[in-house]
């Protein structure tokens, strides 16, 4: 099979299946603090998703944002990803501190005799990643 016609049908059938699921997809970006102890891996299904600091003794290990690629996104997809993150960096918890709609990108609409600035508003998560340094917290 010629290869120009090999990849026209992986691209048809890759927006096909786009179009069927939705591309439900997030966008995930984590940074670890700087000065923080390393600590191997968690289990990202043993992660808690809390919504204030909990008063255990803990470390805070970095941030991570999530941005969902639509507002169809569910919520479980959006905590599983946050949870990867984090287990990445050693956490127990994962504290969220920011979940809203706010400006994410801008794109240049129109002719050229009359072009504007469109914003791009979506929905952005961030959590500050933890970990107990109690055993048993």
């Amino acid at each position: 099979m010629n290869p120009a016609i090999r990849f026209l049908t992986a691209f048809v059938a890759l927006a096909g299946l786009c179009l069927v699921t939705g591309c439900q997809s997030v966008s995930i970006n984590s940074n670890q603090y700087l000065g923080v102890p390393n600590y191997p891996p968690t289990d990202p299904a043993q992660i808690q998703i809390l919504r204030k600091e909990p008063t255990a003794p803990h470390v805070q290990l970095g941030e991570v944002r999530a941005e969902p690629s639509s507002d169809s996104v569910s919520a479980q997809k959006i905590e599983a990803s946050m949870r990867a993150a984090a287990a990445k960096m050693g956490a127990n918890a994962i504290v969220i501190v920011f979940d809203r709609t706010e400006v994410t990108g801008a794109m240049v609409v129109g002719p050229w005799y009359g072009r504007s600035v469109q914003q791009i508003m979506g929905r952005v998560v961030v959590g500050v990643a933890i970990r107990y340094t109690q055993p048993g917290s």
